[in-house]
């Protein structure tokens, strides 16, 4: 089974998907939604989990440098409570720190220009989350 991670911000929500192997990470698509009703990336969400056949969800914690907790954070992790409810999928914080930084940078070394890397860093910060993940976990 796949596993999908989530890049969630106030605006939109990155989401990329592993491979049925777990080596890879690809980015599927950026979703727009309102953090103060979850129900607006309910059904783009739901969608994704069955059409990749997702068995395990893995959210974006942004910790702050110094490694404590933020509102953002508490955001994340209220959003990740919510879904793995929802979906009853078993769901993990995952560290992001710098992965949106990493994910620009990719970008501006393919030469992607600004309205495009702004269509895709959210997806492209969920890839990075996600390739992180499965490179930390690998057996």
């Amino acid at each position: 089974m796949k596993k999908m991670a989530l890049d969630v911000g106030s605006k939109t929500i990155g989401v990329a998907v592993s491979d049925a192997m777990g080596w890879t990470a690809q980015g599927i698509k950026t979703i727009r939604w309102d953090e103060n009703d979850y129900q607006t990336a309910i059904e783009e969400l739901a969608l994704i989990i069955q059409q990749y056949e997702v068995s395990e969800i893995i959210v974006g914690l942004p910790k702050n440098m110094n490694g404590t907790i933020g509102e953002r954070a508490e955001m994340s992790q209220e959003f990740a409570s919510f879904i793995e409810e929802h979906f009853s999928l078993p769901t993990v914080l995952w560290d992001e720190r710098l992965s949106t930084m990493a994910a620009e940078r990719v970008l501006l070394e393919a030469d992607v220009s600004r309205k495009k890397r702004k269509k895709v860093i959210d997806k492209m910060a969920a890839v990075m989350i996600l390739q992180s993940y499965l490179d930390a976990n690998q057996n």
